[in-house]
């Protein structure tokens, strides 16, 4: 039975210049692939800001790579 490991990456709107850059996530997923991990999720959220309380709109990337 094979086995994977998870990675979860938090993308906050604001990492990502204020409106979602395809280009800059197809970098992110690319970035990833190289180093072997699989896109298993995207899920959109509310993810925690930097400065104070609440979040701001995000994404929560789920990659996923087998076991060695």
């Amino acid at each position: 039975m094979q086995r994977y490991t998870y990675k979860v990456v938090e993308v906050r709107e604001k990492l990502v210049g204020g409106k979602m850059s395809g280009a800059k996530l197809e970098k992110l997923l690319n970035d990833h692939a190289a180093d072997g991990w699989q896109l298993k999720a995207i899920t959109a959220t509310e993810v925690k800001g930097r400065v104070g309380p609440g979040g701001v709109d995000g994404l929560l990337v789920t990659f996923e790579r087998p076991v060695q």
